[in-house]
This record gives C-alpha cells, sequence and structure tokens, in this order.
C-alpha cells in the first residue's frame, strides 16, 4: 500500500513516525494530513530513502536538479553533485540527465544518495529518439509507459509528468501570443507531438494506467507545468491557468486512487503575482502541496538567478509554497558544475528558512536565536556550527581577525557589543 492508503486506514508507517519525528508533530496529525492529500511522502518500496514529508505545515523542503546532458556528460561529476546535495542538506535531488546511458546513471545515483530522488521519464524517451536520430513525432506512448514502469521498478521515489497539456488546455494556449512561448522541455516535447498526430496527451488520455504503475510502487507523481511561463511578460495568463485547471482534475483523481501527488507550478513572475499564484494552486488543487521552481521574479538576472531564485522562493513559500526547486548561477546559459550546484542548495536553503521564520515555525526561529545570543557572547564555535555554510564562515572569520577571538576586523576595538556590555 502507498503512504496515502495506509494514512487513511490510521496505519502509522516508520516513515510517517521518522517524518513526525523530524517535523516535531505528533504523528497522528501527520496522517490525517496524508489523508487530506496535504502532504505527501515520497517514498518508492523499493528503495529506502530518508522519509521526508512535503506539504501543509511541514518545513518547507528544497530540490536540486543535477544531470548530464548531450553536450556535458560527465557521470563522475554528477556524482560529486549528488554528494554535494547531501552535504549542504538539499531534501531531494531530480536526475534530469539526457547524455549518455541513463540507465547507468539513474541506478547509480539511486545507490549513492538515501536522498529521495525525482526523474522527468520523458527525458529518457527523448534521449533515445535522439540517439537513434528520430524527431520526438516518432515517439510512441508505449515507449513513455515502459520507461515510466522501468524507473518505477529501480526505486524512482517522485516523477514529473506533464499531464495538464490536452486538447483544450493546448487550444487555449493558441490562442495567446506568449513573448517566449513554451520553455518546459517536456511541455515542448507534448505539444509538438500533438500538433503533429492530431491525438491526445497519452499521459492525459492513459492517466488511470500511469495511477496504476504508480500505485503498484508507491511513487508520487509530480504533476508537472509544461506550460509555465518562462519570461514575468507571460505569468498568469491564460495558458498556465488552463493547465493548473486540468491539474486540478488530476489530483483529485490521483487521490482517489490512493496516489500521492504534489503539483508543480512557475517558474518566472512578477513579485506582485507570487501570492496569487500560490494561493490560485493551494483553491484549485484542493491543498495539494506545491512544488516551484524558484519563482524568478525578474530575467535579467543571468549568472545571478541563485539570488533571484532565492528572493522569489522565500515570498512563495512565506505564502504556502511547500517544496522550492533551487536555481543555480547557470540558470539560463549553461550546466551548473559543482559550486553552481552549492551555491543553488545555499540560496534555495536561505529561501525556505526565511519563509520557515514567517510562518511561525519555532524551530527555525531556535537556530537564529542561538546564532544572536552567540553574537552578543562572541562565541565564534556556537555561530559556525549553526551558520548554513560553517566552513566559509570560519574561514573569512580565520582570514584577518584568528587571533583575537572577541572582536573581527569589521569593528575591532569600536565594536557595538563591547561597548554596549560596558553601558
Amino acid at each position: 500500500m502507498t503512504q496515502l492508503q495506509q494514512a487513511t486506514k490510521g496505519i502509522a508507517t516508520s516513515e510517517i513516525l521518522t517524518a513526525a519525528k523530524e517535523e516535531h508533530i505528533e504523528a497522528d496529525i501527520l496522517m490525517q494530513l496524508i489523508k487530506e492529500g496535504k502532504v505527501v511522502i515520497p517514498h518508492n518500496q523499493n528503495r529506502k530513502a530518508i522519509p521526508t514529508a512535503i506539504g501543509s505545515k511541514m518545513t518547507t523542503k528544497i530540490n536540486a536538479n543535477i544531470g548530464t546532458s548531450e553536450l556535458c556528460c560527465e557521470p563522475d561529476t554528477e556524482i560529486a553533485k549528488l554528494q554535494l546535495c547531501k552535504k549542504y542538506q538539499a531534501h531531494s535531488v531530480m536526475d534530469l540527465s539526457t547524455g549518455g546511458n541513463l540507465d547507468n546513471i539513474r541506478i547509480k545515483m539511486l545507490e549513492a544518495t538515501d536522498l529521495i530522488l525525482g526523474t522527468v521519464p520523458l527525458y529518457a524517451v527523448a534521449t533515445e529518439l535522439q540517439r537513434t536520430d528520430k524527431d520526438i513525432t516518432a515517439f510512441e506512448p508505449e515507449m513513455l509507459f515502459a520507461e515510466i514502469e522501468k524507473q518505477a521498478e529501480q526505486g524512482v521515489d517522485f516523477m514529473t509528468v506533464h499531464a495538464g497539456i490536452n486538447q483544450w488546455s493546448l487550444k487555449a494556449h493558441q490562442k495567446e501570443n506568449r513573448l517566449t512561448g513554451i520553455v518546459s522541455r517536456g511541455g515542448a516535447f507534448i505539444k509538438r507531438w500533438m500538433l503533429h498526430t492530431g491525438k491526445e496527451n497519452p499521459l492525459y488520455e492513459q492517466f488511470d494506467r500511469l495511477l496504476n504503475i504508480c500505485l503498484k510502487h508507491d511513487v508520487t507523481l509530480s504533476l508537472g507545468d509544461g506550460f509555465r511561463p518562462g519570461a514575468i511578460c507571460d505569468a498568469t495568463d491564460c495558458t498556465q491557468i488552463s493547465e493548473l485547471l486540468v491539474l486540478s482534475e488530476l489530483v483529485k483523481r490521483a487521490r482517489l486512487k490512493g496516489v500521492q501527488v504534489m503539483v508543480e507550478g512557475p517558474g518566472h513572475i512578477p513579485l506582485p503575482e507570487i501570492e496569487a499564484n500560490v494561493l490560485l494552486e493551494k483553491k484549485l488543487c484542493a491543498e495539494a502541496p506545491f512544488y516551484v521552481l524558484g519563482p524568478l521574479p525578474t530575467d535579467f538576472a543571468c549568472g545571478y538567478d541563485h539570488i533571484t531564485g532565492a528572493i522569489g522562493g522565500a515570498i512563495a513559500a512565506s505564502f504556502g509554497a511547500d517544496f522550492l526547486c533551487y536555481v543555480t548561477p547557470s540558470e539560463h546559459l549553461c550546466l551548473p558544475n559543482l559550486e553552481d550546484v552549492k551555491q543553488g542548495i545555499i540560496a534555495s536553503r536561505l529561501a525556505a528558512h526565511i519563509a520557515d521564520i514567517a510562518k511561525g515555525n519555532a524551530n527555525a526561529r531556535e537556530i537564529d536565536n542561538i546564532i544572536a545570543k552567540a553574537r552578543r557572547e562572541m562565541d565564534w564555535e556556537t555561530i559556525f556550527r549553526y551558520s548554513i555554510d560553517p566552513e566559509l564562515a570560519r574561514k573569512r572569520k580565520s582570514e584577518t581577525s584568528s587571533e583575537v577571538q572577541d572582536q573581527c576586523s569589521m569593528c575591532g576595538k569600536l565594536c557595538a557589543i563591547k561597548t554596549d556590555k560596558q553601558s
């Protein structure tokens, strides 16, 4: 049975008990939230990942995207990135590989980490078509469902599927005149195939088949936003909202089947629209966990989009987004390197922590209180230990004032705290 089915029956699984302890919440309360579909614990039955609760009343979680590409395929580097994800405390990883032997890469990742791991099965199908010099229009639905089944058996915990693009939402999209069009790879593949064949999206048309696979292995569905805006001028348009309406239907169908489900969201959104986007998803999708990319409230931050994403992510999560997909400095430019992954995780963790404080999470606030007290006492070791990047904090402190423990090089003997204590 899935975590949802067991919670519905009042069974406190070991995963629920572990997650409840981590969240400092009663197991009965967590079970009720899972039963209502407001929280998911992605946890494939074929693999033992760290039980991680995502959703309402939980701490904000973050995901890191890694993976090879056709132009940059170094599997060992991706495993090194995976280790950084663990070190800097991402809660999950998505393998978005599109270059090399994808099965080998995915299996190595599953074996190398105990973080929950997600994928986009359509990428594997598109990569195979490309490898054999075939266009995406040659795609056959059986190829996709076979890939989904295989990845579920391998132990993938959650999968992004672009099931919200159907003939109805596609027609709404065709009436729009977006500046940037479609920026989702999965969305672009599905749109092109549908226009070429005139057929319905198989992920939507055969959604029950997809649910049966997820039910068998307890794979959590992440309903992808194939029509997400890729520029702030395209945000919150009819294209985006039409897909969200379809996703609201699919959320209900997944829950009735006993399959855990969350909803993915934009994307590029101007600051004043972030709150509305979160409220729309929560209202239309019956408070399903909301998984957002960023969001990015500006388009001109190339090279610094981890900062843009942290700003948007903190705001989105403070209004109720549950799961932040990190954005790295390489976003829109190239495949992230090791340093990009580190910076993306740290920026996203900061956004999540800031949002948790805004939402009144006592444990998040306590970390800040500990550091505040340690600063008053000039207890550098405590400051380092509780900082988001202890190595960097220690390194910077030691660069100019390592031998003087009761001051730093900013103020020296003119330290405000020391002066205040003498008052």
